[in-house]
């Protein structure tokens, strides 16, 4: 684990960030709230473009809770049966569009409790939805992020809970709201996990990764 950055350093870590792409964007597709909850549920131990395959079609036809308790466990099933866990998380995606009906007259939510009391919601599902959909400056720290907060010294811990914090306590305030955008797609195309892109980096002057490639 690297040691923590200081305030200056993470600064023009995320200003050169935001020069290179000044809106990053999350790669799942989605076309509201409630899709994008689906969708991210979907993404567990899943790539986003896989879930992106799935979920094309079914959309289309299922875009609120009411269409998905219409379509049902078994017409679910069969659009996202290439996703990895699908069946429970077919389960999971009709129980909470069900609590979404009843509870919440099939909206969804925008608190971080709410979100995480529906099967499959996570805290990291519930924090990407936050922050992409309400545009609230959470932090949905995944595989990607972990790898990349420890390596760089930008947010070190040793849980996701630990590098949450880090990244809340560290980030300039300005950067907060697209940190976990940047830091996601620093990690998942250049910065990864064998063999990082290390001389194709625009913070590698930066990073206190010892093992930095040539």
């Amino acid at each position: 684990m690297a040691k923590q950055l200081n305030y200056h350093t993470i600064r023009e870590i995320f200003t050169r960030f935001h020069a290179a792409e000044p809106e990053p964007k999350g790669e799942l597709d989605h076309v509201n709230a409630y899709t994008l909850v689906v969708a991210v549920a979907l993404s567990a131990q899943a790539t986003d473009a896989g879930v992106n395959r799935a979920t094309a079609e079914l959309f289309k036809i299922a875009d609120t809770p009411q269409k998905m308790l219409d379509l049902g466990l078994e017409g679910l099933t069969e659009h996202i049966k290439t996703i990895g866990l699908f069946r429970q998380k077919a389960k999971n995606v009709i129980k909470l569009s069900q609590i979404l009906v009843d509870d919440y007259g099939g909206e969804v939510p925008n608190s971080r409790a709410a979100l995480q009391s529906l099967p499959g919601v996570g805290r990291k599902t519930a924090n990407v939805v936050l922050n992409m959909w309400w545009q609230q400056p959470s932090q949905a720290v995944d595989t990607h992020i972990f790898r990349l907060g420890n390596r760089s010294g930008i947010a070190p811990g040793k849980t996701v809970e630990a590098v949450e914090r880090a990244i809340e306590d560290n980030i300039p305030a300005d950067f907060q709201l697209h940190a976990h955008h940047w830091m996601i797609l620093h990690g998942r195309y250049t910065c990864v996990a064998r063999k990082p892109k290390c001389p194709a980096c625009l913070i590698k002057d930066l990073c206190q990764f010892e093992e930095k490639t040539l």
